[in-house]
Formats: structure tokens, sequence, C-alpha cells
């Protein structure tokens, strides 16, 4: 039997072709650039269309960063037409030694890999590293001119898809110098459908200008595009001497800073390798942004330079936190110090290591390291000079970290949902019903309330949850102790809604969320601590109306068959003379607590929705006659109360007891 081998193609029906030398292409010159453009400017689209202009204003501004230039003209044609002309220079336009037959200029255009920018000694810092950015956009344009300024003549030479139309040509001129680039991208690559976006061109000089703040840059664009992107002007002098600082500050407006200045500086890099400029303020509405630049060129996607100024950022403000004896300060991450923080960084070295030819990441491990160190130092010495600032700072990284540690739990607990019913509390006696509609939770304090509530009550509508005790003080407590408390980590289970920006009303497992504890002071110590908890938590809940108090007896009166339940002295003393006229005896009986009345008693006053009473906890809301205006002062003074009460601050409290003892009649001790 003879054997075929199939995997080499020796089936003999197989068709098969030859594979020679003869298909073995070798691409010159730009064609590479032409045939996959893809790989040079990541692709084809609008972006990478753009980023041919960047290309040559990067080239521009490399000329002004390494000091031989100080103004930048780029213009816009309506048909397409880019012009970016510097007063630097000049690209050399001798021949060049190892090709003799061409000037260094068309070398330049012609040649992938050349430039002057390898050696370092040209550039110390620059943008364009791979030598392809010339090249590339000539590659890319269906018609580029050069003009060429330098020893008094003017040299000029046109291309056509990456190759010269005619020879370098000069003559002579004076008090000029500098290269003018005018190019326009060829629609056999890019189609006719994109073209440059005026908005887009004018950002990217504006960023640039404020970049180097030595530079000026003067924007121009032909009227007729101005009327497509209103935003735009037609001509415009970019000159910012503040420069990034300026940038920050136009970007943020009169929007609230957590610190009055924000933090801002620059230095050279240690053993002179560069330079770095940052500046950082901490919005209150925390939409912030990272707007970071190596020699110049955006990096939208971060990379080295990011990682090295964050973690400056997060070390810095927890080792101020550990010298002024925060205890909470280690927790705190590059996160909470970084994010919704807005950022301008701009980093000047030698050598960057971008990734990919857009660079749009910075991946230089050295360069983290080398940001953290100068950032660093400077950051602590800030800190150390502007105690407040540094001590609004803390709080605020410190509320983002507990927002955060919130969140972590949240997931978790919808991890553990994912997989399995959720675990409610022991402790829970929970009701029958499915949905929440209709559904009532009792909060009551202690096991014996807790008894006598579960026996009372009508287990298809109503849960009972027994709380140990009196609960934590969320408003003096930090986010450490409660997330650590057990109590308040299964009422907040019980309810099923989360907390804080994690609370979500329909995963709210109940319509009404009732405390019932004792008719006494102890009693209206723990409500005051569930409602205070409810506020600082979930807000939401008591806005949604899903928050009340149950209103128990703290007396019950009998005479002669008649029963007769006082809520309070005042009632008690009502009672006696409007109820019980008259001769005869009235008993008075006095419930020690919840735990001591009998079931039926509790049901009949308390938990009977067509006998009891509840009292809503509301806060202030828009309708009603009340205007926003007057719904954002009560509210004001709403979380002023509540923090005079119940906040960390004990001569608060002490001032409102002495101005409001004049005010009390009755005391229950």
């Amino acid at each position: 039997m003879a054997a075929t081998n199939d995997l080499f193609g020796d089936t003999p029906n197989r068709k098969s072709g030859k594979y020679t030398a003869r298909d073995i292409e070798v691409l010159e010159g730009l064609e590479p650039v032409r045939r996959r453009p893809g790989m040079y400017i990541g692709g084809t689209d609008e972006r990478a269309l753009h980023h041919l202009a960047a290309e040559i204003v990067d080239n521009a501004m490399d000329e002004v960063v390494a000091g031989h230039a100080n103004r930048i003209d780029f213009h816009l044609a309506s048909d397409g037409t880019v012009t970016v002309r510097d007063n630097g220079r000049g690209i050399p336009t001798d021949p060049h030694p190892k090709f003799k037959s061409k000037s260094a200029l068309e070398v330049i255009l012609t040649t992938l890999h050349s430039g002057g920018k390898f050696g370092g000694e040209a550039y110390e810092t620059s943008g364009g590293l791979h030598g392809v950015g010339l090249s590339v956009v000539n590659a890319l344009s269906d018609e580029l001119s050069v003009e060429v300024a330098r020893d008094k003549r003017l040299w000029t030479q046109v291309y056509v898809r990456g190759k010269p139309k005619g020879k370098l040509k000069s003559r002579a001129v004076n008090n000029r110098r500098g290269t003018t680039i005018r190019f326009h991208p060829d629609p056999q690559v890019f189609g006719d459908a994109i073209a440059f976006r005026p908005g887009r061109l004018y950002r990217l000089a504006r960023s640039k200008a404020y970049l180097f703040r030595g530079v000026e840059i003067r924007w121009s664009c032909d009227e007729a595009l101005v009327k497509s992107d209103e935003d735009v002007p037609a001509s415009a002098v970019l000159h910012f001497p503040g420069g990034i600082i300026d940038f920050l500050a136009a970007a943020l407006g009169d929007r609230p800073t957590v610190t009055t200045a924000p933090f801002a500086g620059e230095a050279n890099l240690p053993g002179k390798t560069g330079r770095v400029e940052w500046v950082i303020h901490w919005p209150r509405d925390e939409d912030g942004f990272c707007n970071s630049y190596c020699n110049t060129v955006p990096t939208p996607q971060g990379g080295s330079h990011e990682s090295g100024l964050r973690a400056a950022l997060s070390r810095g403000l927890k080792a101020y936190g550990d010298l002024i004896g925060s205890k909470r300060a280690g927790q705190l991450t590059s996160d909470d110090v970084g994010d919704g923080a807005a950022i301008m960084l701009s980093l000047f070295i030698r050598d960057p290591q971008f990734q990919g030819q857009t660079k749009e990441r910075l991946g230089m491990p050295e360069a983290a390291r080398l940001v953290e160190s100068t950032v660093k130092d400077h950051f602590d010495h800030w800190l150390s000079g502007d105690p407040a600032a540094a001590k609004a700072l803390l709080e605020h990284c410190l509320e983002r970290a507990e927002e955060r540690l919130r969140r972590r739990e949240q997931r978790e607990l919808k991890r553990k949902t994912a997989t399995r019913k959720v675990r409610l509390p022991g402790k829970l006696a929970d009701c029958t019903r499915n949905s929440a509609d209709g559904t009532e939770i009792f909060l009551v304090e202690g096991d014996s309330a807790g008894g006598s509530a579960k026996q009372a009550r009508t287990r298809e509508m109503q849960a009972v949850l027994p709380l140990r005790g009196k609960i934590l003080n969320v408003a003096s407590a930090t986010a450490e102790k409660l997330r650590g408390n057990q109590e308040l980590r299964d009422l907040i289970q019980a309810l099923g809604c989360g907390t804080g920006e994690s609370y979500d009303e329909d995963r709210l497992r109940y319509e009404r969320v009732i405390i019932m504890t004792d008719a006494d002071v102890d009693g209206a110590h723990i409500a005051s601590l569930l409602m205070t908890f409810f506020y600082r938590e979930m807000p939401e809940l008591i806005e949604g109306g899903h928050l009340f108090l149950a209103q128990p007896p703290l007396y019950r009166l009998s005479r002669s068959g008649r029963i007769v339940y006082a809520r309070d002295d005042a009632h008690r003393e009502a009672l006696l003379k409007n109820t019980f006229t008259g001769h005869g005896k009235v008993e008075t009986s006095r419930f020690k607590g919840l735990g001591e009345m009998p079931p039926a008693q509790l049901r009949e006053t308390t938990m009977d929705p067509a006998s009891r009473v509840l009292l809503q906890v509301t806060v202030a809301r828009s309708g009603n006659g009340l205007d926003e205006k007057e719904v954002q002062k009560q509210r004001r003074k709403t979380a002023s109360l509540v923090e005079s009460l119940m906040g960390r601050k004990p001569e608060l409290r002490f001032r409102y007891i002495q101005e409001n003892a004049r005010f009390v009649r009755d005391v229950d001790v």
C-alpha cells in the first residue's frame, strides 16, 4: 500500500504551487509606508490623519526646546493642505557623507530611520526619535514641498508621493532662517471621506504653546473652515508665559477646589538627564483629568512618568498623615490621591522609550523612578509649608479611600449573590413575601424586644432585626470602625441596598424601615443614632420616604375595664384629665421596655397598621411651597444640627445644650 504525506502536499490530487526566491519582495525606500501605513501611524482613519500634522509640529517644537527657535507658524488651508514653519536652524542641505549624490535634506525625506536625533549631539531631548516622522508624512502625501532657509540661502524641493519631483534648488535670501513644510495627505491612502478638523489642529497648537512657555505659535486657517467650526479662530497668537499653570487655570475655570492654590513646580532630574514640570489641583466635584507629555509629545495612554507622579503623591501624603498622627493615612493608594485630580505633567528626557510609533504611552521604568524621587521632595515641602491645604487634601483623599473600600465590599457582596443566595444576618426574622411592596422591617433594641416583636408581627409582610444595644455613632467614628461594626454590617446586609454611592433603590428589600425603640431617654438616643446612620450613609432612603419612627406607649392606663395607652408623661396627663373623668381610681403601669410588653399589646399599640401611629423621617424637598433655594437652606441647617449633636466636636454639643437648656421642662433621668 502506497503511503502519502498530505501534510507536505504530496497528495496526487492536490493543486500545488511553486514558492521560490522570485516570490520574496524587498520593499525599498518609502514603499513599506505606502503599503502598510498602519505600522507607522496606526491606521488610515481620522486619528492617523491628524498624526501626520502632529509629526511635523513635533519636529518644529524640537527646535524650540533645543533653544534654536522661538516661533512656529501653523496654517490649515481649505483644500486640506497643512503648512508648518519655524525659525530654527533649518534642515541641513549639504551632501550626505554616505549618500554623496543626495543632500541630507533628501535623505531625511526619503529614507526611513534617518535624522539628527539618534546621536544626542544635535538634540538633547526631542519628540521625534525613530527618524520616521518626516519621511512617513512625505510618503503618505500626494504632494509635499519643503523650504529651508540657512546660510543666507533658500533651498526648495517638491515631492510627490514620497519621490522628489525635481532637484534641490536654491537662491539667495537675507535675514531669514528655518524650515517650512507644506503637505497635502494622499486621498489614495486616506480616501476622500475624512479631512483635517480645524478644532483638533487648533487644540494641538494651543497645547504645544502651553507646554513650552517660551514659544509663540501663530495659528491660522482659511475663513471657509472657520464657518465649519465656530469655536476655532481664523487666526491667533498662542503664547502663555505661565505655561501649563495657565492651561490648568483655564481648564478648571471657577470650579471649586480642595486647596486654594495648586501644587505646581518644575525641577531638573537627577544626573542632568532631563527636566520635569507639573501642576495639580483637586476639584471638589472630582471630575478630573490627567494630561501628560514627554518632550512635548502627548501620551494619552500615560506610562512611566504618570506612574512616578502618582507614586510621589501617595507616598508624600501618607508620610504627612503619619507625621500628624493620622491612623487612617496608611490606607491611601495612588488612586485615592491621583484619580479625580486635574493633572498636567510635562517631562523632558533623553532617549525616551515610547510604545509604538504613535508614541501614546511612555514605557520607561527609569523615568518613573526619576519623576517619583524629584516630585516627592517638592510635594513634601509643599505639604509642610501649608498645613491648612495639606489637612484639607488629606481629608479629601481619605474620604475617597473610604468610598473605595465601601465599593469593594459592595462588589464582593455582588459576587457572592451571583453564585448563591445572600446569607442574611442570623438574628433577622425575615418576612415571607418575595417582593418589597408592602413589606416593612422593624429595627429593635436587644433580643428581649426582638422576641416580643417577632411574636407580635405579621409574618407575611413584617420582618424584625434585633440590634445589640446602642449602635456606633457614625458621625464621629472612622470609616474603618464603621466597616468593622458587626451590627451595622448586619443592618446593611439585611436592607440589601448598599450605602453611599453604591446605594441602589431597586435593591432595597423592604418598603418601610421602622425604628422601634423604648419610649424613654435611652430609646430616643438609640433612635437618634440610627437616624444619623441613615442620614450619613443612606440619605436616599430618607429622601425616598422609607424611614419611620414607631410610637410605642410608655404607660398603660385602665379603669373599670377600659384600657388606654399613653406615649409619654404629657399624653398621660391629658388622658387623665379628659378621658378618665368622674370618680374611681385609674391604675397606671409603666412599661420598662418593649421586651416587657406582652406581644398582643405590642401588636395592638405599635405594629398593627390599622391601629398604630408612625412618624415619617423626612428631609427638605422641593414642593409644598418650598423653592430650591429654601430647600438647600434647610438642608444645610439639618446638616449643621446633625454635626453639632452627633459629630466629633464635643464643644459644639456643649454650646447647643447651653443655648437650648432654657427650653427644657421635664428631664427623664
